[in-house]
């Protein structure tokens, strides 16, 4: 039995934040792009979060929700650093690591001996170091499960942590609320609520083949992970699996041949330079283009495909833009998706050409 250890940080960036400007203290503060332009926020401070705002939420929005916010921008290089100091913390304990972003990851304490081998301890331990030694708090979901322990850590937000005992596994999987199993968004919870299911105890009760059935792959996982199976084991060297690039206009585009000629000229280019080295290792599997319409509403068009081709992108973009039915865009993006692994007998193509 895995003994796992979820460490997500609360309000990581606007918490670096407050802690290097005391004067924030108290007060309502993101980290973002300003009210004045089409910025969008990083994360938010719990205080902001009781009026609404949210990460990810555009930032004239989140002004209109909360007048008071204080909104500063980000500063990457002051976030990576605390992040090496914190996975410093988390070397004192094991070596088995999982970053999932600079602020959150996953460890495996099941043959650490320190605190007395006890996972709980051992949490509350590297809280502790957190506290200390960056002056920030951390959250912490315990349990013998990866996907149990991202919830946990969840639970007792912020400053906090649950425990999830072997033996109350199951008790808690048959009163868990679908939409906390990480994968299960707003539109596939609608969807499973739509037929019946809205705890762990309805997936359990269901057959694994009906699920398949209505959700494929993903109701194959669902299934498993309410029969309280996860056999993930924590990877301490994370796969990229996709590589992407996004803009958001300072104003809504409406005119197709616009966002096309924006694509080709000025994303494509960028996806080209930050996935060569991904690309060159293990190939392309397929690519696809992310849009967010005026109204905050998103789509993704992909297709499988070994090559960056613009006609493909293009291609892409006009379907999605379909879909938006007459909406204006706010936001594009370009992405690949990257093999698993690189057959020595496949030599993927990798052009760029505007003609």
């Amino acid at each position: 039995m895995r003994k796992i250890i979820h460490i997500d940080m609360d309000a990581f960036y606007v918490s670096v934040e407050m802690r290097d400007n005391p004067e924030l203290a108290g007060k309502p503060v993101a980290v973002g792009g300003p009210g004045s332009s089409r910025g969008v926020l990083s994360t938010c401070n719990y205080i902001a979060r009781e009026f609404g705002v949210r990460s990810a939420m555009a930032s004239s929005m989140a002004l209109r929700k909360c007048p008071n916010l204080l909104i500063v921008p980000s500063r990457m290089d002051v976030y990576r650093s605390v992040s090496e100091h914190l996975h410093g913390i988390f070397r004192r304990y094991t070596d088995i690591i999982e970053p999932l972003s600079l602020d959150e990851a996953y460890l495996d304490v099941s043959n650490c001996t320190a605190c007395s081998g006890s996972a709980t301890l051992i949490a509350r331990d590297i809280r502790k170091a957190i506290q200390k030694e960056l002056n920030l708090t951390a959250s912490a979901g315990i349990a013998p499960l990866k996907f149990l322990a991202k919830i946990a850590s969840d639970l007792d937000k912020p400053n906090g942590q649950y425990v999830i005992l072997p033996e109350n596994v199951i008790p808690f999987i048959e009163q868990m609320p679908l939409n906390k199993i990480p994968g299960v968004g707003k539109v596939t919870y609608q969807k499973l609520q739509q037929c019946g299911l809205h705890i762990g105890r309805d997936i359990r009760a269901s057959s694994q083949s009906a699920l398949v059935k209505t959700f494929g792959k993903l109701g194959a996982s669902l299934w498993q992970k309410c029969q309280g199976i996860d056999n993930r084991a924590v990877e301490v060297t994370r796969v990229r699996k996709s590589v992407g690039v996004e803009h958001t206009f300072a104003r809504d585009i409406t005119e197709v041949e616009e966002l096309k000629a924006y694509m080709v000229s000025q994303l494509l280019p960028k996806l080209i330079k930050r996935s060569s080295r991904y690309i060159e290792e293990r190939g392309i599997s397929k690519i696809g283009v992310k849009i967010k319409f005026s109204d905050f509403q998103q789509t993704t068009k992909e297709m499988q495909l070994e090559g960056i081709e613009p006609r493909a992108f293009n291609l892409l973009l006009e379907e999605a833009i379909q879909r938006g039915h007459g909406k204006s865009v706010r936001l594009l993006g370009v992405h690949v998706g990257l093999n698993s692994k690189k057959s020595d007998e496949v030599h993927q193509q990798f052009e760029f050409e505007l003609s």
